[in-house]
């Protein structure tokens, strides 16, 4: 049964697992829905995409940590080892890396044309500030000369 909040937590478990179907059981949604949705809903898919970045920004840290201190396997709390696959780690990053610098690269275009816009309203501010002084100025000069 879906939850109620079921994109953001379908989102945020996406972020954390790069794994559609797990973060469909966490959402308790099928996957036809989440795919529809991500056909449906431009918002969605922007914060599927940034949501796969960010995992394999995760996976890539993760995998980086293990190759320096050289730990190739965990144990859970049952006691059980589970061995990290660093060539399957490598093999999805791959996979995806242009997907990941697509989505980085818009990422960067949005906040590039945000801090323009920005400085495009700061910029006409000030504008606005130097006509009115002038208009102040100017008032000031005529009531002067009418003296």
């Amino acid at each position: 049964m879906a939850k109620k909040n079921w994109e953001r937590i379908f989102i945020n478990a996406l972020a954390e697992t790069s794994n559609v179907k797990a973060a469909c059981e966490l959402a308790g949604v099928s996957q036809s829905l989440v795919y529809k949705t991500r056909r449906e809903k431009a918002e969605f898919a922007r914060q599927w995409y940034a949501a796969l970045a960010e995992g394999y920004d995760n996976l890539e840290m993760e995998l980086l940590s293990r190759l320096r201190e050289g730990r190739l396997e965990d144990i859970d709390k049952d006691g059980n080892k589970r061995k990290f696959d660093i060539g399957t780690a490598f093999r999805c990053l791959i996979a995806h890396r242009d997907t990941v610098a697509k989505e980085k690269g818009r990422a960067t275009l949005d906040d590039e044309l945000a801090t323009m816009k920005s400085i495009n309203a700061k910029i006409d501010e000030i504008r606005r500030r130097e006509e009115a002084a002038a208009a102040l100025e100017a008032k000031r000069a005529r009531k002067t000369d009418g003296r």
